[in-house]
């Protein structure tokens, strides 16, 4: 089943409007759950837009808080979100880093109190798009354990990394720190396929490619094993100092997964004084990568974004595919 992109757009903008949200921050915050399922992310926009309903109407999200500057360090700024709409702050939070970062040639926002911000690659689109490189993470509530432990302690913390090219369109990599993200999981989960690699234990503790018994356990494979372990510990770290607000362990305590610390960094690109040998030499790399041979099962390399530009055209062609049960649950929400 698929879905028009206007007629996706305007269930959940009037959806939206339904539970208190002023008129333009209901369109914007539909665009971006909207764009999130045109581009495949199926998991964290029509899937995912029923869990935010229900947060909303629980009191985790607070539909008419907007982020407010809390302390400012010339190029770092904190601010808090007084747990407003995630995907609205993260986008306002990407918003003043791309002002920063046109005025000093660098700019960082690092917010509190915010909630899921959806897609973690819309952020790092939006600044490839500003000319900006574009870096930005988030922490979780705990979900994966520390490597070599049975016990979740660690966020699988999402980090975008994204660089703009001159006629060209943006290379943006969005990863989790866990082999596959909870959303992911579920949709394996719910269809009964298992996972492509090994995502995390079942309750013997053997690796497992089932996404039911990986969520039952709680239990997912951090990337790089004790790498991403690593990592996420101190992307958690790090977030949790510059914005002043709570950790992963924090968020464990508050038994869901809300009021979360984030972090959105900007470089113009515009100001580097080599930007036309740099496209070049970006286009070079690609064309590089293009040129490897396939491997035994005839894949291709690809860089980071290629598969989400091809998966976005098809979408807007042919409509977004929609799982019909989730999609009836947000017609639900509108009558």
């Amino acid at each position: 089943m698929r879905i028009p992109f206007e007629t996706m757009f305007e269930l959940f903008r009037s959806v939206l409007v339904k539970n208190g949200f002023r008129a333009d921050r209901a369109e914007l915050c539909a665009r971006l759950f909207t764009e999130t399922s045109r581009d495949g992310v199926y998991s964290h926009g029509l899937n995912r837009f029923p869990t935010f309903i229900d947060y909303i109407r629980k009191g985790y999200v607070r539909v008419e808080a907007e982020p407010e500057l809390a302390e400012s360090m010339g190029v770092l700024e904190r601010w808090d979100g007084h747990s407003g709409p995630g995907n609205l702050n993260a986008h306002a939070s990407m918003t003043r880093a791309i002002e920063l970062a046109k005025q000093h040639g660098v700019g960082c926002v690092a917010i509190r109190n915010t909630n899921h911000w959806m897609r973690a690659g819309s952020y790092g689109w939006q600044a490839a798009e500003a000319g900006c490189v574009g870096i930005c993470w988030t922490n979780t509530i705990p979900n994966m354990p520390p490597w070599g432990a049975k016990d979740s302690k660690l966020g699988n913390n999402p980090v975008v990394f994204a660089a703009p090219r001159t006629g060209g369109e943006p290379i943006v990599l969005d990863i989790a720190m866990s082999q596959f993200s909870y959303g992911k999981m579920g949709i394996h989960a719910a269809s009964g396929e298992p996972l492509p690699v090994y995502g995390g234990f079942d309750r013997e503790g053997n690796p497992t490619q089932d996404a039911a018994a990986i969520i039952e356990t709680r239990r997912s494979m951090p990337i790089g094993f004790w790498k991403g372990s690593g990592l996420s510990f101190m992307l958690d770290l790090i977030v949790t100092m510059l914005s002043g607000g709570n950790s992963s362990m924090d968020m464990g305590k508050l038994g869901a997964e809300r009021n979360l610390s984030q972090v959105f960094i900007a470089i113009d690109a515009a100001r580097l004084p080599d930007r036309d040998e740099l496209d070049r030499k970006v286009l070079a790399m690609i064309d590089d990568l293009h040129a490897a041979s396939p491997d035994e099962n005839g894949g291709r390399a690809r860089y980071p974004g290629e598969e989400t530009l091809r998966v976005r055209e098809r979408n807007l062609r042919e409509g977004i595919p929609v799982d019909e049960a989730i999609w009836e649950q947000a017609l639900k929400l509108d009558a």
